[in-house]
């Protein structure tokens, strides 16, 4: 007679017995044995949720400052709407029917500026599952591309497919500004990457439950889904805006270039029009209004002058120079920088107009030589001068590095 190997359970006495290859087991052993799994595994997610401790602004602030140079005010407004995001997402139910909503994040500033730094250091800080989306490569449902709810894949992916980890996650959608409508009349024609996307992202920002295809692509009528509800995901949405100086110059009744503003606007800073960015300027650059009304938070990043270049060199906590040091240090190398050759970086990347991103690229392209061949040598002290660096760059075509 057929029995469960694991208790003795007869064909009769069980709701159901599986058959296997040289044994059965029950259903009852079937349930015992999940509670076991979940008992043994579900304290190994790398995402416990329930023991955040939540910093106060002045701390989460601190914290940036530790990795991020400058941008002092846009780390202020980041750092108060994270701690209202999760102060209300730890709230106990009250019976004063007051619904703290969502206060997703919009970053408005040049590439190199720090937006995507500012989003992953927040996200290690809290240690919560983090993504970074292109929004160039999502496209409306019967597209080539992405489908929207594709970004939901790769944050349950970053969260183990621990699906309460994902939902209390932060999605950064980098490139907001190339989904903008491409121009301010509706256009009769179909803009599958623009003005359709922000459609879909709407239900996403404002907090729905969303079917997401476990491995990504598009959505089939056979695949599995997995039930994702946004309301307490964090969005962050980031984009360079090329030429909104103009929309904010044309609202505020100045120009950006010349002098034929009057002397009572001289006031203004047009050196930094980003400073005087409002919603409306948004929208006259091609953002749907229901969009900007589900990213309440706008801030910008101002363009990073060559002392703050200077500082990011050295001064965070994971400063690129102190990279290299740690990485020739395990080859029992000891590296240094002189601080003319620092200068001499700073000035190559404001020349080019790389930002703080092309610091990395013009680093590695004077250090690649020495990080291939000092290995193998008898160095122990190697020092990087100004002289070393030039003779490095002029080898290098800067149309590559501005690429990077």
């Amino acid at each position: 007679m057929d029995k469960c190997s694991f208790c003795g359970r007869t064909k009769k006495e069980a709701n159901l017995l599986i058959a296997g290859l040289e044994g059965h087991i029950c259903d009852h052993c079937i349930e015992q044995a999940h509670n076991i799994m979940t008992e043994e595994l579900g304290g190994r997610s790398s995402f416990n949720l329930d023991s955040i401790k939540l910093r106060k602004p002045d701390e989460i602030k601190n914290f940036l400052d530790q990795y991020v140079i400058g941008q002092d005010r846009a780390k202020k407004i980041l750092s108060v709407a994270v701690y209202n995001h999760y102060k209300r997402l730890m709230q106990k139910t009250d019976s004063d029917d007051v619904e703290i909503e969502k206060s997703n994040i919009i970053l408005v500033g040049k590439t190199g500026t720090g937006k995507t730094l500012l989003a992953r250091t927040i996200a290690r800080m809290l240690h919560v599952p983090f993504t970074i989306v292109d929004a160039t490569v999502l496209t409306e449902a019967g597209y080539v591309g992405e489908d929207i709810e594709s970004l939901l894949t790769r944050l349950l992916q970053n969260a183990d497919y621990d699906v309460k980890a994902a939902e209390k996650g932060i999605v950064f959608i980098d490139e907001l500004d190339k989904i903008a409508r491409k121009g301010d009349n509706p256009s009769i024609t179909r803009d599958v990457s623009g003005e359709g996307v922000q459609q879909g992202l709407l239900k996403l920002l404002e907090g729905a439950v969303v079917n997401v295809p476990p491995q990504g692509g598009r959505k089939h009528p056979e695949q599995k889904m997995i039930p994702v509800d946004t309301r307490n995901i964090l969005f962050i949405c980031g984009g360079a805006f090329e030429g909104i100086e103009q929309k904010i110059a044309h609202r505020l009744n100045t120009t950006v270039v010349g002098y034929t503003a009057s002397r009572s606007r001289d006031h203004y800073d047009k050196d930094d029009l980003l400073k005087y960015i409002a919603p409306q300027d948004l929208r006259a650059y091609g953002l749907i209004p229901e969009i900007i009304g589900r990213l309440p938070v706008l801030t910008h990043l101002s363009p990073l002058d060559p002392r703050a270049l200077r500082a990011i060199l050295t001064e965070p906590k994971n400063a690129i120079t102190k990279q290299y040091v740690k990485l020739f240090a395990m080859d029992g190398i000891k590296l240094a920088f002189t601080p003319e050759v620092l200068d001499y970086i700073v000035d190559k990347a404001v020349e080019f107009k790389l930002g703080a991103r092309g610091l990395r690229a013009i680093c590695e392209a004077i250090m690649m030589d020495a990080m291939f061949e000092l290995p193998s040598g008898d160095v122990k002290e190697f020092t990087v001068t100004t002289e070393y660096a030039s003779n490095k760059l002029e080898r290098v075509d800067m149309k590559v590095l501005k690429a990077s």
